[in-house]
């Protein structure tokens, strides 16, 4: 029923003679179309011999509105690339052999079988289809000797019944049967309702052949696998106790035996044991993880322990940050991860006597909408790192260091882009009420002259445990070519400050990160081209909940967007899809064993205050912060004649909003839209906007 309001909604929007298309040419700034026209490297993986580099391309398709992803091969040498697995369909996570002479990988060329296993022979080029499953397989990894391949993959299980139906006459319609739901998470954000079943572990020949499960039982199992060296077991992370529904957070390393099955445990403490990953000597294993305190934010540490689960030790220990994706050197004596540093990602190499080495620096995601940290990285045999590195003017391309100097390989989107103006980032230092150093950066429109006034937008990063970076963003760029200053910050409890910057929040949130961004605001109006009459706010996620707060606390904002928001906690802990975290992890008890003080950081309690004209933005199949979250503001707002519209986009969830290139533009366009009924004329407006 509300596709339809969505529809004419944003027809009426989309109309604002501020928002329309050039009259003729194209744009000298970027637009909503030309989202269709992105690219991005993701997914590097060097070979062993460290000449080649496969990578996941992903690119959008106008006549679909989906991302496809291909894959392509980088000669290290000349620099030259090669499109590698291009066929119709998608194509993901390439692993090479640890000889360099093969390549696995998903595809999901052949619509019948869905995504498969493949594997494709370097030399000659030629591919074989290597599994028929019923599901996607996932997690692939090779033994030391090539000849088998591990996998997880989702296996389907009886649903619970309760009664039974009559019998149904032939031909005859009826409705669908009951649905009985047992489980304490029962929906996903990134799947939707479960489908009874569970994650279980196989390994099948790299040349073809019946695939053989290790794992059974009504538990998960999977995530990251490692092969013992000589192959007769395999090492993963997974929760088996038997409250492994409610205590979500906990697992332990496990190794199973490809002969007889028999599951042996290997580590032993309260709290995540996760990506296990076996040395190449067969000595020691290395895993990521910590003791859990029932913090809001704990640091996830890099341990080793002997390869039968003995002598565990912490080896990042002395290293402020959280790290991750653990890689042994080739040699066994150090392992490789990466970690957030001040909205930047770096790689460091971690020896087995806690020694931290940086190798590669400024790491970004391969996301397009918002500036978040993030990147990924490979090791060859030598150490060359292969990783996805862009800039505030670029998306994700392909770079390799080999202890020197970083060089870059692809160069996706320059031909688009270097013919656009875009937004230049610059970074500010802000002080906080309390003197802490806060980190934020503006975006200025693309014909920024400091001598004028500009409107500004306050876009706030979601998690709340999460941060931004000096990294290319569509929005905020898309922002900035109409005409208005983009501010970003991390205030306390973003990731990258260490343990105790992140936990400033504990418990506590929303809180004084709310005196963060307003002390941001303050110290971007003092810059002196900031218009302090024309402030709009928005924000996703985290990012939502504060927006709504900043709107209950005060009135200096002309109009505010609020996207996939936290309105009510206690409704929130109940229906979101991590249901037995947040109530443990943010506020330590249940809503009916501390209903004030879930109210107490509600925005709901505040909207008695709010005079902000506010959008309310939110996916129809968002699980994570519930759709009846925003429907719920929206409603409360309309109750108070407070200026309001709620834009649902159809078919998204949480993590997906800006998942499809046509909606990301339209959701841009929604907000800027809405800010432009409220944005007085004193200040610049956007000479061309998106």
């Amino acid at each position: 029923m509300l596709i339809r309001p969505f529809v004419l909604l944003l027809a009426a929007f989309l109309a604002v003679p501020a928002l329309a298309a050039p009259a003729s040419g194209p744009s000298r700034v970027l637009t909503g179309a030309d989202l269709f026209n992105l690219e991005v490297a993701s997914d590097p993986q060097i070979a062993p011999d460290s000449k080649t580099i496969v990578y996941v391309r992903r690119a959008n398709d106008i006549m679909t509105d989906r991302t496809h992803s291909s894959i392509w091969s980088i000669d290290i040498g000349s620099g030259k690339q090669t499109p590698l697995i291009t066929d119709p369909g998608s194509h993901s996570q390439p692993r090479w052999s640890p000889a360099g002479s093969k390549l696995a990988y998903i595809s999901s060329t052949d619509d019948k079988v869905g995504a498969q296993l493949y594997v494709r022979w370097m030399k000659t080029g030629a591919t074989a289809r290597i599994t028929g499953l019923p599901d996607t397989p996932h997690a692939i990894t090779w033994s030391s000797d090539g000849e088998r391949i591990a996998y997880a993959m989702f296996i389907p299980d009886e649903a619970t019944k309760l009664g039974k139906a009559p019998d149904k006459p032939t031909d005859a319609k009826w409705a669908e049967p009951l649905q009985v739901i047992d489980a304490v998470v029962y929906r996903t954000d990134e799947d939707g309702y479960a489908k009874p079943g569970y994650e279980q572990i196989f390994w099948v020949p790299a040349d073809g052949g019946a695939p053989t499960q290790l794992t059974f039982g009504a538990r998960n199992a999977g995530g990251r696998l490692s092969w013992s060296p000589d192959g007769r077991s395999v090492i993963f992370s997974a929760n088996l106790s038997p409250d492994w529904q409610r205590d979500i957070v906990n697992s332990e390393v496990h190794e199973v035996s490809i002969d007889s099955r028999d599951v042996r445990t290997l580590t032993h403490r309260n709290g995540p044991d996760t990506a296990p990953a076996v040395s190449p000597d067969g000595k020691w294993i290395a895993y990521i993880g910590f003791d859990d305190r029932y913090l809001g934010y704990q640091n996830r540490q890099l341990s080793v322990m002997n390869r039968d689960g003995s002598g565990a030790r912490v080896l990042t220990a002395s290293l402020d940050r959280s790290v991750g994706d653990p890689i042994w050197a080739a040699d066994s004596r150090s392992i490789y991860v990466d970690y957030d540093e001040r909205g930047s990602v770096r790689v460091a190499r971690v020896g087995l006597d806690g020694s931290v080495r940086t190798v590669a620096e400024h790491l970004t995601a391969s996301e397009f909408d918002r500036p978040y940290s993030g990147g990924q990285f490979s090791v060859a045999r030598d150490g060359a790192v292969a990783f996805t590195s862009g800039t505030t003017q670029r998306p994700s391309d392909i770079w390799i260091t080999r202890g020197g100097d970083a060089r870059r390989l692809t160069h996706l989107d320059e031909a688009l882009l270097a013919t656009k103006t875009l937004g230049n980032v610059q970074k500010i230092e802000v002080t906080a009420f309390d003197k802490l150093p806060i980190d934020a950066w503006l975006v200025t429109p693309p014909d920024f002259d400091a001598s004028h006034k500009y409107p500004l937008i306050l876009e706030i990063h979601g998690g709340p445990f999460a941060a931004y970076g000096p990294t290319f963003s569509t929005d905020d760029q898309l922002y900035a070519a109409a005409g208005y200053v983009v501010l970003y910050i991390n205030p306390r409890g973003s990731t990258g400050y260490g343990e105790a910057f992140a936990n400033q929040i504990d418990k506590a949130y929303p809180g004084h990160d709310y005196d963060d961004l307003m002390s941001a605001v303050d110290a971007a109006i003092a810059k002196g081209f900031v218009d302090p009459e024309n402030l709009f706010v928005t924000g996703g996620s985290g990012g939502g909940v504060l927006t709504a707060w900043i709107v209950g606390k005060t009135d200096r904002f002309r109009a505010a967007a609020a996207q996939k928001p936290v309105i009510d906690w206690a409704s929130f802990v109940l229906t979101s899809d991590m249901t037995p975290y947040f109530s443990r992890y943010w506020f330590g008890k249940f809503p009916w064993q501390d209903p004030a003080g879930y109210w107490a950081r509600s925005p709901l309690s505040l909207v008695g205050n709010v005079k902000t004209p506010t959008l309310v933005v939110v996916g129809s199949n968002d699980y994570r912060t519930p759709d009846s979250e925003a429907e719920q503001y929206y409603e409360a707002l309309q109750l108070r004649s407070i200026p309001t519209a709620l834009v649902k986009v159809p078919g998204a969830n949480h993590g997906g909003l800006a998942e499809r290139p046509s909606q990301s533009a339209a959701k841009t366009a929604a907000i800027l839209a809405w800010f432009q009924r409220y944005r007085t004329t004193q200040a610049v407006q956007g000479a061309t906007a998106p």
